[in-house]
């Protein structure tokens, strides 16, 4: 018995030396979306209670998020939004998109081929029955029309306002630097989100915009609750959304990269690209 047990020993001792220690250079995107369904989303649609996903707006198939309006007989301002159940502070956000189909009649001529990632977003339980839009950070998602440019990663700013260049930048939307996409092609966008600082729109691995200082006020959200509207009270992290404006959208990634976590470099969870300290998360 005395042999096995040091031959156990032994084979333990040895297969523990060559297990690799975790590469604290190895960036571990969490998958927001896990390709078979829509567990870990709520949905807000307006005019509608808290995951009443009229129409199945927010579906899966095929191992895509869909946004559809087949069983819509008019648009009727009913905009949407799907919310991942945590909120995330210090991290970079991406998804694929497609924009395919036909808009839903009585969708508004600027929706056309256009969505969103929401970012920052209030709780989707604090949203009012009949709210428009959540108050957040909108990274603008749209497609080309057959002529004309319409770049796609623009920023809007339901409820909110942003700095750039050293000035608070009050205007609803502003234009990414991004190309045009026309067709039905998959797009990867997203941002780079640090907090209450600085926030860069990425499209294709390209820095196509970048503001500041993101912070509630201004308009565009309507029907929501007083208390939610903190004027100049900045965000320094919230929920993220994916957005329903009345054009058919597809999804077949939602990725995450944590920013935020142990930047002890003793410990087996450090990570390299960390930039914002959560050391009580730290494990030795």
């Amino acid at each position: 018995m005395r042999k096995c047990l040091l031959i156990f020993a032994a084979w333990a001792f040895s297969l523990g030396a060559l297990t690799a220690a975790p590469d604290p250079n190895q960036k571990e995107w969490i998958q927001l979306f896990n390709g078979k369904d829509l567990s870990d989303w709520a949905v807000k649609i307006m005019g509608y209670d808290l995951d009443d996903n009229f129409g199945n707006t927010f579906r899966v198939e095929n191992s895509v998020i869909k946004v559809s309006y087949d069983h819509y007989d008019e648009f009727k301002g009913r905009f949407g939004h799907m919310f991942y159940r945590k909120n995330f502070s210090y991290y970079i956000v991406a998804v694929e998109y497609r924009f395919e189909g036909k808009q839903a009649p009585g969708g508004p001529d600027w929706a056309f081929k256009n969505s969103g990632i929401m970012i920052h977003c209030q709780s989707p339980e604090s949203m009012q029955k009949d709210q428009n839009f959540p108050i957040s950070i909108e990274v603008q998602l749209l497609g080309g029309r057959e002529t004309g440019e319409r770049p796609t990663a623009n920023l809007c700013t339901p409820g909110t306002h942003v700095v750039r260049d050293g000035a608070l930048f009050t205007t609803h939307c502003l234009n990414s630097t991004s190309k045009t996409y026309r067709g039905d092609e998959w797009v990867r966008a997203g941002a780079i989100v640090l907090g209450d600082s600085v926030i860069q729109h990425i499209v294709d691995g390209e820095t196509v915009l970048s503001y500041e200082m993101p912070q509630i006020g201004g308009g565009a959200v309507n029907h929501y609750n007083p208390w939610a509207m903190e004027d100049g009270k900045l965000l320094t992290g919230g929920y993220i959304a994916l957005q329903s404006e009345s054009h058919p959208i597809e999804f077949r990634k939602v990725e995450l990269l944590n920013l935020a976590g142990c930047m002890d470099e003793k410990a087996r969870n450090y990570k390299s690209y960390y930039v914002k300290a959560e050391n009580a998360s730290c494990q030795y």
